[in-house]
């Protein structure tokens, strides 16, 4: 069964940036054909798809967010990583990672992050 776990500061002031892993087990990033990605939610709002990192390394971007965001791993430890810059108050929200190949099959528990200074 693959687990997932988001770690990263519970607090970021505004136009810092957003530094967030995702520690996999159970399961190897480099599985063919799972792709490993970032949502979040924002208070109120619905889930918002940011990006996904390939098992191959591909990237795919948001393009909401693309100039934003920058998401990368780690396969000896199995992580990946989302960078999120320039964060305003409006990217307070929990952030989800998750993976599956044609689908989400696999959630994290979500991470709170706050943008305030």
């Amino acid at each position: 069964q693959v687990q997932l776990q988001e770690s990263g500061p519970g607090l970021v002031k505004p136009s810092q940036t957003l530094s967030l892993t995702c520690t996999v087990s159970g399961g190897s990033i480099t599985t063919n054909y799972y792709y490993w990605s970032w949502i979040r939610q924002a208070p109120g709002k619905g889930l918002e798809w940011m990006g996904a990192i390939a098992y191959s390394g591909s990237l795919y971007d948001s393009p909401s967010l693309k100039s934003r965001t920058s998401i990368s791993r780690d396969t000896a430890k199995n992580q990946f990583t989302l960078q999120l810059s320039s964060v305003t108050p409006e990217d307070t929200a929990v952030y989800y990672c998750g993976s599956g190949k044609y689908e989400m099959d696999y959630w994290g528990k979500g991470t709170l992050a706050t943008v305030s200074s």
